[in-house]
């Protein structure tokens, strides 16, 4: 959305800890190593107080978000991230303020950890791993250190580590990662929960050492002053509390006692003092006091502007309505509705609301505006109307009247008025189709509720026929979630009919012809996708007029000679008509003659039959033809109109049925096209189109859509015109916060898989987390809050996530591993990764060689050289090398890439070594493949490599491992269970197997926990099925599907798993751990030396090993 903000002020802000209503949202602390200060997060700036209380002093003071103090060993210093220049980087201060120091540079995101004794800072990101170990390629961070004269960082781990606390001996505690779920998820014992491992400072000596037994969370270790003990946080008694025990195991006991909420980002000072965070406030502590909350007072210099003002000109324009005369234009920007004319930019703002409103509907007149909004925690409809009765256009309008017209403790959403303006369609409860008559105020339901299931709010349809009597709509009915059609929906609600019954997916349905046709996608002829979404599509016409039908499948010679046949006709019947209604008008003459002679006061007066006859007249020219359906043998009428299928969105056919407009992507952009249905010809009216919904016009000669500019498009020639908006909107971020919690409290309670909220006090967290929002001033601190609560219902796929803006210039890679033990200027390459910028005809570089410039400028020794490659990504790069000896100065012009092609990279490396071990492993008896996402793309490389390079190996291992889900479980199972029952082979020479689409021979499955969403559910199915054997570590059950909704600020996103699967036992797979056939847990050693050590288990299980 392209935005004109204008920041309206600046306040110093006192908030205490005692007397408040409004809780404060105090995160990240650490406190001092003589346990004196305490460092900690609010509002996005760092804070140092006194561990006795009293005044809390801002440290930083910026706009950015600055988060993870830590303080180095001296106690002069704090460390910490900030995303100041879009990405988080780490940034040094004096413990007493002034100006940061930048440290780090490149874009990929830098978390601080702690400083380690000789002043290096740790750090969390992703740069690059090690050539030598077998870590799945970027999906964990690694940690880094460096020093504070931002020197060049060194890899100080490549596994995971976070809340690292190193002690006097060089012995570090962490606490590690093994799967996806969220940071905050509680309650849950699982395959996937935290651990607390030992190991050391020496990264050429280190052993590793899992500290903690718990099935639960242990997390956040932190050395106790006698070097031999620990501190940490336990989920056993309940929740999060802090624990203690020694490193041998021994000595095991609670310190805290908190019951309901966590305690979070445990701190321990060298004399043994604590510090901590309990439900937003800060709490301090020694071993046998009770935890303290701390009394201070927080001055701030805010930074952080509560009231915004915008004009917005593009971006995000959606739920679209144009009147009848198209003259008004209505639509939805950033939760508001808007009203603005086709010929200039003057905008109206109907709604000034801090809740959403998402659609609007505009009545045939002109006079009524319809929308939905979600007030006091529920979607309901309201009307807006002008009171005035010289105001014609709501543009204009002087004076606006709002009303309630649906709303009550029902989610009712998506009104549309009917074409005769009497009646108002509706979603009610997200799935059950509503008719509110305009009249009697009553609504009545047309569909029930049980024929839909509305997965994200919006995502079902409905439109009205021509006349008013028949709507159509989205249609489950009895088990059709994964296979939907499209209904016809009496008005009156007598009746409902699924019209397409295809087996197929048919979606997005228009009316066409004049009522005698529907239009509709499908994906009976698309390229089938394997994952459930994706699939490519066609529109369809299916004719409910068997006329319509003879006349569209005439040749264009036929049609005109029928057209004309059929005009005589008319034109003869209009004739015999109007001479009628002459001759009427005549004798009608005669009649008011005759009257006006016998009655005097009739003077001036029309006849009743003088009425009729004209309101006859007048209501022949504005009707809707009363089209009679024929749905008999509507399955023989069904024509594709589209030339080929296509990732689809919107489309409408033309008033006389000759062209069909729709949005297509072939390749990389969506693109308007039409397609003229007489001569089959196809081109591209508009390129770059984008995916938007029409809004067609009445007179069906134009369609409107939104998203980044609102078009208008001339269904006679293609030709698009932008519509500019000037759209003023003021907004309060606190009030924005405060609906955005509201509503994703009472999307949960509506939605959430488990009716009764998995036994969780849904209201009493709502209740809790609540006093926080109006003290959060920034999106990092309400997805963590809400993340927090959200947690609270023991669920995968679920949290707030907000991602930030990133970092301008993202840094590029050059694909290549470099010499971590060269110590000179520049970097020496240690492997060049295939396919790779350094890897093309004719590149001269080897491995070997050192990179000494980057476009002429050096790469110093021990220097940060990020900065030399931010922004090059598929830039030519000139690079300036020497051979191993420094010697031989050559130049090479390369194209950097970006991070995430260069993690592609890696992974294929990843890949093809296992695929190399297996053909070691197993002497080439064994296959072996990658899942690596439970879709589409994935399964056609492994249905090709299973049937192709594979096909006569005797048994194949299937590798999950680190993926995180989509929808494939089904897909593979088939290819998994094939049973041979024949063979080809004529005059003997054996040609294949049938079945020739599956695999016939053994199988075995290797599982990780980090495997999420459908990649339990795959694993669940071969195992219950009997397909094979599961290999590897135990899996958290998350066999879930979910909902990512995008809340109206664009910018936070709210996990929603409100579709669960059961076994056939009656219990959900959700929480239900999947244990392996054979489990094998590869120790951090195996790891790192890439021993695979689950893949050489499945080897040998396979070979009878």
């Amino acid at each position: 959305m392209n935005r004109i903000v204008i920041m309206l002020f600046v306040a110093l802000a006192t908030v205490s800890t005692k007397g408040a209503e409004t809780r404060r949202w105090i995160r990240s602390n650490a406190i001092s190593p003589d346990g004196t200060k305490i460092a900690f997060v609010y509002h996005g700036d760092i804070f140092v107080v006194s561990s006795n209380g009293g005044v809390a002093k801002q440290i930083t003071s910026n706009p950015a978000y600055d988060t993870s103090p830590a303080w180095s060993k001296d106690g002069k210093f704090i460390a910490f991230s900030s995303d100041r220049l879009g990405g988080f980087d780490v940034y040094l201060t004096s413990c007493n303020g002034g100006t940061p120091k930048r440290l780090t540079t490149h874009s990929a995101g830098e978390m601080v950890e702690a400083f380690l004794p000789d002043g290096r800072i740790l750090y969390r990101s992703y740069y690059m791993p090690t050539a030598e170990d077998g870590v799945f390629p970027g999906q964990f961070t690694q940690v880094y250190s460096v020093d504070t004269a931002a020197s060049r960082p060194k890899k100080f781990s490549e596994l995971f580590m976070s809340n690292i606390s190193v002690n006097a001996k060089g012995e570090v505690l962490y606490q590690d990662r093994k799967g996806m779920e969220d940071t905050w998820r509680k309650h849950h014992t699982s395959p996937v929960t935290r651990d607390i491992w030992l190991t050391n400072l020496d990264p050429k000596k280190r052993t590793y050492k899992k500290l903690s037994d718990y099935a639960g969370e242990c997390r956040n270790p932190q050395w106790a002053p006698d070097g031999r003990s620990y501190y940490y946080l336990e989920e056993s008694s309940g929740s999060l509390n802090v624990w203690k025990r020694n490193i041998d195991g021994s000595g095991k006991k609670q310190i805290t006692f908190f019951k309901k909420n966590p305690v979070r980002y445990l701190s321990v000072s060298e004399t043994g003092r604590m510090s901590f965070s309990y439900n937003g406030d800060l709490y301090t502590m020694c071993e046998g006091e009770e935890p303290k909350l701390l009394d201070m007072n927080i001055v701030s210099d805010n930074t952080h502007d509560d009231h915004v003002v915008e004009t917005i000109r593009s971006g995000g324009l959606g739920g679209l309505s144009v009147s009848k005369d198209e003259k008004l234009i209505a639509f939805c920007a950033r939760g508001e509705v808007y009203v603005t004319t086709p010929d200039y930019e003057t905008s109206k703002r109907i709604t000034n609301t801090t809740e959403a409103e998402a659609n609007v509907s505009i009545s045939p007149d002109g006079k009524t505006l319809v929308y939905d909004s979600e007030r006091n925690g529920v979607w309901g409809i309201y009307k807006t109307t002008m009171p005035r009765k010289d105001d014609d256009n709501f543009v204009y309008a002087r004076e606006l009247k709002e009303e309630p017209l649906v709303v009550g403790k029902e989610a009712c959403f998506a009104p549309v008025f009917s074409p005769d303006g009497k009646k108002v369609a509706y979603w009610a409860n997200r799935s059950e189709l509503r008719v509110y008559d305009m009249a009697s105020k009553t609504s009545r339901t047309v569909l029930p509720g049980k024929d839909n299931y509305s997965y994200t709010d919006f995502d079902l349809f409905f439109e009205w026929s021509p006349n008013s009597k028949y709507l159509l709509a989205s249609y489950m009915g009895d088990g059709g979630w994964n296979n939907t059609d499209v209904a016809l929906v009496y008005a009156d609600g007598s009746k409902v009919v699924n019209l397409t019954e295809s087996g197929y997916n048919d979606g997005r349905a228009h009316w066409a012809l004049g009522g005698k046709a529907v239009v509709f996608s499908s994906e009976r002829d698309g390229y089938r996708n394997h994952g459930s979404w994706g699939t490519q599509r066609d529109v369809y016409a299916m004719f409910l007029d068997q006329e319509a039908y003879d006349r569209f499948n005439m040749s264009k010679e036929e049609r005109e000679r029928y057209d004309a046949a059929k005009k005589k006709a008319e034109e003869d019947k209009k004739k015999k008509s109007d001479d009628k209604d002459a001759k009427d008008k005549k004798s009608d003459k005669k009649d008011n003659k005759k009257d006006s002679k016998k009655d005097k006061n009739s003077k001036g007066k029309k006849s009743l039959k003088s009425d009729a006859v004209n309101d006859s007249v007048k209501a022949r020219k504005d009707s809707v033809e009363d089209v009679k359906l024929l749905l008999d043998g509507r399955e023989d009428r069904i024509v594709r109109l589209t030339l080929a299928s296509s990732f689809l969105g919107d489309f409408v056919l033309t008033a006389d049925g000759n062209k069909i407009y729709y949005i297509a992507q072939y390749s990389t952009t969506s693109d308007l096209h039409v397609r003229n249905l007489e001569d089959g010809s196809d081109r591209i009216a508009v390129p770059d189109f984008g995916f938007a919904r029409f809004a067609i016009s009445a007179n069906g000669k134009n369609v409107y859509a939104g998203g980044r500019k609102i078009r208008k498009v001339s269904l006679d020639n293609g030709n698009q015109k932008f519509i500019e908006v000037k759209a003023d909107c003021d907004y309060s971020i606190s009030k924005e916060n405060a609906y955005i919690f509201e509503h994703v409290v009472n999307l949960l309670k509506d939605k959430f898989y488990r009716a009764d909220m998995g036994g969780v006090d849904w209201n009493y967290y709502a209740e809790n987390y609540r006093k926080f929002v109006k003290d959060i001033d920034n999106k990092y601190d309400m997805a963590e809050m809400m993340s927090e609560m959200l947690g609270e219902l023991n669920a995968s796929h679920t949290g707030a996530r907000y991602g930030g803006k990133g970092a301008d210039l993202p840094t590029a890679s050059l694909g290549a591993f470099y010499d971590e033990d060269y110590d000179g200027a520049g970097l020496k390459i240690k492997e060049i990764l295939k396919k790779g910028p350094l890897d093309f005809i004719g590149c001269k570089i080897k491995e070997g060689d050192i990179i000494t410039k980057i476009n002429g400028k050096p790469i110093e020794k021990n220097k940060d050289y990020f900065p030399l490659l931010a922004g090059l990504a598929g830039k030519h790069t000139l690079l300036t090398l020497t051979n191993a000896k420094g010697k031989g100065e050559y130049e090479q012009d390369v194209k950097p890439v970006s991070g995430g092609a260069e993690r592609q990279l890696l992974y294929n490396r990843w890949l093809k070594k296992r695929e190399d071990m297996v053909e070691k492993y197993s002497g080439g008896k064994v296959g072996y493949v990658h899942v690596r996402s439970m879709d589409a793309p994935s399964f056609r490389k492994v249905f090709s490599r299973v049937l192709g390079k594979l096909r006569n190996k005797e048994a194949l291992v299937v590798d999950i491992r680190n993926n995180g889900g989509g929808w494939l479980h089904n897909d593979l199972g088939v290819l998994l269970s094939g049973k041979l029952f024949a063979t080809y082979e004529p005059r003997g020479q054996f040609m294949g197997n049938d079945p020739y689409t599956r695999w016939t021979k053994p199988s075995a499955v290797v599982m990780s926990q980090n495997d999420y969403s459908n990649a339990h559910g795959f694993p669940y199915m071969y195992k219950t099925l009997g397909l094979g054997k599961l290999v590897g570590a135990p899996m958290a059950g998350t066999m879930t599907a979910v909902w990512w909704e995008t809340q109206y600020d664009g910018e936070l996103v709210v996990g929603v798993p409100e579709v669960a699967v059961k076994d056939l036992q009656g219990n959900y797979l959700e929480n239900q751990t999947l244990n392996p056939d054979v489990e094998v847990i590869p120790t951090p050693e195996q790891v790192l030396n890439d021993d695979d050590v689950q893949v050489k288990r499945a080897v040998d299980l396979l070979l009878g090993k």
